[in-house]
């Protein structure tokens, strides 16, 4: 009597606890989703009720006397609408197309069995993207090391991370919905490893590969270093010719500035001359007047 009494008050233990356990399920958005009610098969006197929200909303019932299956879509302002089915079967409750609003609890209520479910509905996720942050940028040593930037927009409950091959650098988390993240990593230019940033939930994962020479082909070495890459003989013919012009057009502008200068001063000096009148000026002449008497005559003495 005494054990009979132990093994009905075990059961009754179990009964209860498997009440309270809520059974977590997840799904993509857009996928269906299947509410198992455990059943192999109704019996004949099965009542089965589904209800969703803290309201206990009834959305569907199978009657199995009466030989009835009914859904109850239009409720909850129709979100259910054309997206409820029911396994003839098992009972089990089928939700197809969902949308992150069919997220929530949901109850099986039958004539011996209660089971509670709540269902995740995850959102599909994009690929990530990978982007330059910032010009190289050189360390202490004599490497170059490029910035770049990991970034996923509209996203909730989602784990975003860096990899170097299998390894995990680095990650963020995030529970909200609607959110942008993003996950900086700096790398060697001349990094011949893999690296990867994964944007993934619990159902699902998106990956995108870094390809450093095609994000970091503008990085070069530190000042008095040879650059980390050639630069293409393209770019030098381009920068050569680009100089030459430039040089070409100073000269010409040098030259035909000092022409124009010269003829400025030729003018200035043509306006300059001035032409003045002649004057003519009689100029008085004294004449000498001598007086006969006063010449003396010398004479003139010879040797011998």
């Amino acid at each position: 009597m005494v054990h009979m009494f132990v093994l009905f008050f075990l059961c009754r233990l179990v009964g209860v606890f498997g009440e309270d356990a809520v059974e977590s399920v997840s799904v993509l958005e857009g996928d269906s989703v299947s509410l198992n009610s455990g059943f192999t098969e109704m019996m004949d006197d099965d009542l089965i009720l589904w209800s969703f929200g803290a309201e206990n909303t009834l959305i569907a019932e199978i009657n199995v006397m009466a030989g009835s299956m009914t859904v109850y879509d239009d409720v909850l302002d129709g979100r259910f609408r054309d997206r409820l089915k029911l396994d003839d079967q098992t009972g089990s409750l089928i939700i197809t197309n969902t949308r992150t609003e069919h997220a929530g609890l949901y109850q099986l209520q039958t004539n011996s069995v209660s089971k509670n479910f709540s269902l995740t509905v995850y959102a599909r996720l994009s690929v990530p993207v990978i982007s330059n942050s910032s010009h190289c940028s050189s360390s202490s040593s004599s490497s170059s090391y490029c910035s770049l930037l990991c970034s996923a927009v509209n996203v909730g409950h989602v784990t975003l991370s860096w990899y170097k091959g299998n390894s995990l650098l680095s990650s963020i988390s995030v529970s909200d919905l609607s959110i942008s993240l993003s996950l900086p990593l700096e790398v060697e230019y001349q990094d011949n490893n893999t690296y990867s940033c994964v944007l993934n939930n619990p159902i699902s994962n998106q990956t995108q590969h870094l390809d450093i020479t095609q994000l970091c082909h503008t990085c070069s070495a530190p000042d008095g270093q040879s650059p980390s890459q050639p630069v293409s003989p393209i770019v030098l013919i381009s920068a050569a010719v680009g100089s030459l012009l430039i040089v070409a057009t100073v000269g010409i502008f040098c030259i035909c500035r000092k022409h124009r200068k010269t003829d400025q001063e030729a003018e200035t000096h043509a306006e300059e001359i001035t032409y003045a009148e002649p004057a003519f000026y009689k100029r008085n002449t004294q004449k000498l007047h001598v007086k006969e008497d006063e010449v003396v005559y010398a004479g003139v003495a010879t040797r011998r």
